[in-house]
């Protein structure tokens, strides 16, 4: 047999060096989160578990038992026939479950005995997120950051695309999260990842980032919606160098009006997402707002939504958490499009 325990702080520096990376709990704990890279060869799905589940509580544990080996093994032979028949002798599979426990074993077992090099996770999955959550702020404090700070609208994330198009390091922490960051920012038809696949994902991205070269990113708060940016990283962005992002107001609600645009089409979702600004700016200027929306006022709804609920304040709260915006150079961008976008994708580029 040739299976090798390996603890999880090593496999997270050699995960390149295997062939496969297995997962073997269920579809939905996969889901939720799971290692860069994995595939999910479940050794008990959400059915079977419950069924095992509910045997070991009702029945005994012994009952429970067979029945989940008999699972475990008629799960395992789909795997191996779909799977694995065409896999070379030298494959080398990373195989973990949730703790490193039943599901896993069985699988690397076999792998092992027909004569695969296999590692399995001490601790599992629960060890690898406790020792990435240790890793983050490390990555976090070894790059070095430069921000983009300006008001809503004003291009950032058009920006940051574009510097990614020239070849720049960027970390877009709104589309790992989902969400674009702000009481309205909700994406239709994209839910927010979970916490885990959260910080999984900004582990993944800032492990392979050269802190040689700086890495752009977005000021934000804390919060990206209802996901948390790690203390460390959140740390590190304050303290770096920015940019000040400037954008006349025309071309920011013509940005808004593009990237938004399923509140033009949707207008009741546009007015249930504005119900969230009641307590902040009051009832009657929220049925206000909802009145001109129904009135196809979107535009002048979204240039009040600027000037009475994002510009307020912006300037000093930016201030307050980024300590050197004060210093930071214009980047002044004269419209939404792709050509102004590029053009100040390359003016950053040149202050390096």
């Amino acid at each position: 047999m040739s299976v090798h325990p390996i603890a999880a702080a090593e496999a997270m520096q050699r995960l390149p060096e295997f062939s496969a990376i297995i997962d073997a709990r269920s579809e939905s704990e996969y889901a939720h989160d799971h290692l860069p890279g994995a595939v999910n060869w479940p050794s008990l799905n959400d059915e079977e578990r419950a069924r095992v589940g509910t045997l070991y509580k009702q029945v005994s544990p012994f009952e429970a038992r067979k029945l989940g080996a008999a699972l475990v093994a008629a799960n395992i032979a789909r795997h191996i026939a779909s799977q694995v028949l065409a896999r070379p002798k030298g494959w080398r599979p990373l195989v973990y479950c949730w703790r490193g426990g039943h599901r896993s074993h069985a699988l690397a077992l076999v792998l092992g005995q027909i004569g695969f090099h296999v590692h399995l996770i001490e601790g599992g999955y629960k060890a690898f997120r406790n020792a990435l959550l240790a890793d983050l702020p490390r990555l976090a404090e070894r790059l070095h950051y430069r921000v983009l700070c300006g008001p809503t609208g004003s291009g950032k994330t058009r920006l940051l695309h574009a510097l990614a198009a020239q070849g720049a390091q960027v970390l877009d922490l709104e589309a790992l999260a989902s969400h674009r960051a702000s009481v309205l920012g909700l994406i239709p038809g994209q839910p927010q990842p979970s916490q885990k696949r959260f910080d999984t994902c900004l582990w993944q991205a800032l492990s392979a980032f050269d802190p040689a070269r700086p890495v752009y990113v977005e000021a934000e708060s804390r919060k990206v919606g209802n996901l948390a940016v790690p203390e460390g990283l959140m740390n590190a962005m304050r303290a770096s160098a920015c940019l000040r992002v400037d954008m006349p107001d025309d071309a920011r609600v013509r940005l808004l009006m593009q990237d938004y645009p399923f509140f033009v089409q949707d207008p009741a979702f546009f007015c249930r997402r504005l119900d969230a600004l009641v307590q902040l700016r009051g009832r009657e200027v929220v049925e206000g707002w909802k009145a001109q929306v129904h009135a196809g006022q979107v535009p002048e709804v979204v240039r009040a939504l600027l000037h009475t609920h994002y510009d307020p304040g912006y300037a000093s709260s930016t201030r307050r958490n980024f300590r050197q915006f004060a210093q930071a150079p214009v980047i002044a961008i004269a419209s939404p499009e792709p050509a102004a976008m590029q053009q100040a994708a390359t003016q950053v580029m040149a202050l390096g």
